[in-house]
């Protein structure tokens, strides 16, 4: 039997398919889609789920305000840092400017930087707005979830949720003077988890997939940031997500042992199909295009660096999403079918790195700050 297309594609990497699939117009002011799936109420009261309970527990002690606990009078510099960013990928950078053809080869240090602004602004504008899917898709797994444990945990990570889209959105607003629309990908992305009927294919799009990415972008701007706005705000965030993630993984654990066979495959081909979406959207087209580059000429340019070599950035965004993939059971099940697929798009190196279920405690920020202060 021949394996089902992805996406609609005969090859995830087919360039028609990609550029294709990016020409879906979100640039409206309001998006609607339909959500689907029971909302289901429980009159079990007890708490049965220790691991679900300490992550509540742990989320009602750790709530800021975004307001008041970062320090909005601070300048920042959008030159530097977008220059921070720059140095992390500079051998990626060397590879695309090394073709014969490429379309970079005679940019200099002015279009570099030009670059690097727009393409700093595109990645905190898909933060801001992947922090949205997560706040409606998480109020959607407070109607949804049949467990009492996890309606109370999704309850107090919608308030997190709400808080991210702020500071996000006004870090846009007040220090880079506007956003990008949202991206595609993530925006078909975060329809097909609505759309879903299947209450744990929210947790697995949302808390695995998306957030799962999301943390690991954070971190890897954090850890090459010296903005102090943005350092502050990332860590606090990053506190947050790591509790989600947990979240999503707790909560599957359980789900997925009770699951068959052909119902676990169904599992491994969302959580491949979103990487793919997650992997394409990564691509930053719009940025691309603001600097003279044509889509089709940036994404034949990116097949052929990627020949070479993995974009360390792209690459690392995957770290959280497999070793978290491989907690749930979903890399080996069903003879190693998402394993294979994973080592086909470059990422399952990643597969022992420390998964969020053990992680969140050591992300603790506001517990740490309110130490120092005491």
């Amino acid at each position: 039997m021949p394996e089902r297309r992805f996406l609609g594609r005969d090859d995830v990497n087919d360039i028609e398919s990609i550029l294709r699939d990016d020409e879906t117009d979100f640039g409206q002011i309001s998006h609607a889609t339909v959500t689907r799936g029971d909302a289901v109420f429980t009159w079990d009261y007890e708490r049965t789920r220790p691991g679900l309970s300490k992550l509540y527990e742990k989320a009602k002690d750790s709530m800021w305000n975004g307001e008041t606990d970062l320090d909005w009078s601070t300048d920042v510099d959008v030159e530097k840092v977008a220059s921070e960013m720059s140095g992390a990928v500079e051998q990626f950078r060397r590879m695309m400017v090394s073709l014969d053809d490429s379309p970079v080869r005679l940019w200099g240090p002015k279009e570099w930087t030009e670059f690097e602004i727009e393409a700093f602004n595109w990645r905190m504008s898909q933060f801001l707005h992947g922090e949205q899917g997560a706040l409606v898709c998480t109020a959607k797994i407070v109607v949804t979830t049949p467990w009492i444990d996890a309606k109370y945990y999704a309850a107090a990570q919608v308030m997190d949720e709400a808080r991210h889209v702020e500071v996000f959105a006004k870090y846009l607003d007040t220090k880079l003077g506007g956003s990008y629309p949202v991206n595609a990908n993530l925006q078909m992305l975060i329809d097909d988890v609505l759309g879903d009927p299947r209450w744990d294919i929210t947790y697995m799009g949302m808390q695995i997939m998306i957030e799962g990415l999301a943390l690991a972008a954070f971190g890897f701007m954090h850890q090459i940031t010296e903005e102090p706005l943005l350092k502050k705000l990332l860590r606090y965030v990053m506190s947050d997500e790591a509790r989600h993630v947990a979240f999503g993984v707790l909560s599957l654990q359980e789900y997925y042992q009770q699951l068959d066979g052909k119902e676990i495959r169904e599992r491994q081909e969302f959580a491949f199909e979103a990487a793919i979406r997650m992997r394409d959207r990564l691509m930053m087209h719009a940025v691309w295009e603001k600097m003279g580059i044509s889509k089709r000429a940036y994404t034949e340019m990116l097949f052929k660096v990627r020949a070479q070599g993995t974009n360390p950035f792209q690459a690392a965004l995957f770290s959280k999403i497999v070793p978290n993939c491989k907690k749930l059971g979903l890399l080996d099940a069903g003879d190693g079918w998402l394993r294979e697929k994973f080592t086909e798009i470059g990422v399952i190196q990643f597969e022992d790195f420390t998964d969020t279920g053990e992680e969140y405690e050591l992300l603790d920020e506001l517990a740490r700050d309110r130490a120092s202060a005491s």
